[in-house]
Order: C-alpha cells, then sequence, then structure tokens
C-alpha cells in the first residue's frame, strides 16, 4: 500500500508542468487504535498507532496568489485564492488541507502560492484516519514552505481546530496526535486531557495486528458521532449537579454507583458507562502490553467492543458480524471494532500461523452474512507526519 514516489513526481509534472522546479514530498500516515474508543473527546486515555500506509503531499510553491489541489483519490482541480481567512467548499475533500491553511492565517502565518497533489493508500471513511492524514500532511508542508518553526503539538491541536471548526466534525485528539507522533513500531499511550503521553513497544511475537475494512462507508458528521458526543455532555452536567467533574474521563469504576443515582435517563446512563469503563480497560491494556500479557490484551479488546455495542450502540451489523464470527476462528487473540463506529474496520490479534485461514474464513462467512466484500490490511506500525 506504498505510494510510487516517481508515479506521484510524474503525474505531479502532467498536472502543473515545469520539470526544472522539483516538488517537496510530505508524508503522514494513517492510525489504528488497539483501545480506548470514544474516550477521547471525554478527556480519557486511548491507546493508538501509527500505521505504514498513509497520505503523500507534493506541493510547490508558485509566484502566484492562488493555490491549486488536486488528487489522484478524488477527480477535478479546486483553486484556492490566498486569503487571510477561507470558507468551506461544499462537499469537498479540500475542506481538510484548506481548514488546516486557515489556521495557520489565524496565527498572521499566510499561505504561499502553491501546487499541490495528494495521493492517499487509506480507505477513505474506514476509520483509519485518512482526514486527519490530510490535516498532518498539510500542516507540516506549511510549516515548513512558510519557516514557522511550530511543534508537532501545536500543529496537531491546529489540525484538531480545524476538523472542528471548519469540517465540522467534533472529534477529539486522538487521529490528529496519533498520526503527528507515532513512532515505528511503538504505540501511543495518550492521557487525552492532559496529553501527556509515553511510547510502549508493540511486541506481538508470534501474532500479527490485522485489520478488516467492512466496505460499509458512513460519513461521520451525518452519523450519530455528534450525538454521542451530545449524550456525554448531558452526562456530566447531571452528575456536577451533584459533583463537579468537566468530562467524563474524572471517574472511576468505583463512581459507576452515581449514575444509577444521578441519571435518569437509561440511555445516557449507557453511554457514560462505556465511557468510564472502557477508560479502565485502556490502563489495564497498556499494562498488559507492558507486561507483554497478549492474551490479557486481546480480552480487553473483545470487552471493549462488547461495552462499544451494548452500551455505547456504534457498531451495527457489518463490525458485530466480523467481531463475533472472527473471535470463533482458530488463532484469535481479540478482535474490535476500530474509530467511531457505524461501519469502517476491527483490529484484531491474530497468531501468524492462522493469518491465512483467518483472511480466507472471515472474509467468505462476512460475505454469505452480509453481502458485502472485505478488505483484510496487514499493516506494519510506522513513524508520524514528516518531510521525506
Amino acid at each position: 500500500m506504498k505510494a510510487d514516489t516517481n508515479y506521484l513526481k510524474e503525474e505531479f509534472f502532467r498536472l502543473y508542468g515545469d520539470r526544472d522546479k522539483e516538488p517537496v514530498l510530505f508524508y503522514s500516515p494513517g492510525r489504528v487504535n488497539l483501545i480506548g474508543e470514544h474516550t477521547d473527546y471525554n478527556g480519557g486515555y486511548v491507546f493508538p498507532c501509527a500505521l505504514d500506509f498513509g497520505t503523500t503531499l507534493l506541493v510547490r510553491k508558485t509566484g502566484r496568489q492562488v493555490m491549486r489541489m488536486n488528487s489522484l483519490n478524488f477527480p477535478g482541480e479546486v483553486l484556492i485564492p490566498v486569503a487571510l481567512n477561507y470558507r468551506p467548499v461544499p462537499k469537498s475533500w479540500t475542506n481538510y488541507p484548506i481548514g488546516v491553511v486557515n489556521e495557520f492565517a489565524r496565527k498572521g502565518i499566510g499561505a504561499p502560492g502553491m501546487e499541490m497533489l495528494f495521493m492517499g493508500d487509506i480507505p477513505n471513511g474506514a476509520g483509519l484516519s485518512s482526514s486527519a492524514s490530510i490535516e498532518m500532511v498539510t500542516a507540516v508542508a506549511m510549516n515548513e514552505l512558510t519557516e514557522s518553526g511550530l511543534e508537532m503539538m501545536e500543529m496537531v491541536k491546529m489540525a484538531q481546530k480545524a476538523e472542528n471548526g471548519f469540517v465540522g466534525m467534533n472529534c477529539g485528539i486522538m487521529d490528529q496526535f496519533a498520526v503527528g507522533f507515532g513512532r515505528k513500531d511503538h504505540a501511543i499511550n495518550l492521557n487525552c486531557d492532559t496529553l501527556e503521553y509515553r511510547y510502549a513497544p508493540l511486541q506481538l511475537g508470534d501474532r500479527r495486528l490485522v485489520i478488516t475494512n467492512t466496505n460499509k462507508r458512513r460519513g461521520l458528521t451525518d452519523s450519530k458521532y455528534n450525538e454521542r458526543r451530545s449524550e456525554c455532555d448531558k452526562a456530566v452536567a447531571l452528575i456536577s449537579e451533584h459533583r463537579q467533574i468537566s468530562n467524563l474521563s474524572e471517574l472511576k469504576v468505583a463512581d459507576l454507583w452515581m449514575l444509577d443515582k444521578y441519571i435518569p435517563d437509561p440511555v445516557v446512563r449507557k453511554r457514560a458507562m462505556h465511557v468510564i469503563t472502557e477508560n479502565g480497560r485502556t490502563l489495564d491494556a497498556i499494562r498488559a502490553l507492558e507486561n507483554n500479557d497478549i492474551n490479557l490484551l486481546g480480552k480487553l479488546m473483545n470487552e471493549s467492543h462488547d461495552s462499544l455495542c451494548t452500551d455505547y450502540e456504534v457498531t451495527g451489523t457489518e463490525l458485530d458480524t466480523l467481531v463475533y464470527e472472527g473471535r470463533k476462528l482458530p488463532g484469535v487473540v481479540g478482535t474490535r471494532m476500530t474509530g467511531a463506529g457505524f461501519g469502517g474496520c476491527t483490529v484484531s490479534i491474530v497468531e501468524s500461523r492462522h493469518t491465512d485461514e483467518f483472511i480466507r474464513k472471515l472474509g467468505e462467512i462476512y460475505t454469505e452474512k452480509t453481502g458485502l466484500t472485505a478488505e483484510f490490511y496487514l499493516p506494519g506500525i510506522g513513524d508520524g507526519a514528516r518531510r521525506i
């Protein structure tokens, strides 16, 4: 799933000409979250890692006051005049890079005229952070082309603001953080409230990560994602009438009694239940990996999916088929949905000797039960956004 840079350059010159002036090459990965789902915007713990496939950007400054944007994934060129502030383009992928450029403009850092060619090998809408990957590759490129000297943490925050305010997706910071701070062969233990983090070696021994794409597309801004956020906010407001908290992740499993006592709505109560127990599972999973207890990590992944299915209700037929049928197959240590849900992907830990069988059998069962064809990826764990 690697981009062919020579091919990309040829496409760049075909679009923009002037072979005497080389474009600059930037890269940003996708990410998968091992555990800790729907906790990031609740100030909780997550455990993601960057993948070894993502978004490549070729960019070249020009003397013209316009940004020309092309993608090998979407047809047509979009021309954006350089400005002090920008407006979203209706239903366009370019809102992700433009939103980041707008965040630079808000800091007084104007964009130069640019010719840009994006190419991504992350499946769109699959829950592997294709949007954050586009945002972060744009941020790193803008930072270098304008010689702004911004730190990665600042660019991560800017990319999240772009997605929240410009795109309209009320995401937490995990995706941009994992994409920006990824480290080869490591997962990231991140506290989304304080942004404290540390790396944990991801050493699975004779096991492999397998990502399975349901190929059921979902648009998060049109989904129930923002609804879940508002339900969590409602839970915080109700509990804060009795004990002041700023987010659900301030509560521990020992505080679950508060839900029955202070939250009359059973749906809101279930949402809070998931967040609080998922934080506990995530911390346990991090310790399990640090102790090389991969079986415990897999068990916690299974429990995470069960909670996302019954308490948070963000899975659906396709994801549940992959997870619950997958668990029946030989060599499966743990499997769960990853990302926002409502479609997208699962992440599984599978014994290497059973990987081929897992892919073949689960693919057959999934098609039989859903009529869809799943795609399977065997990713490596890569580094974060950078110039190549």
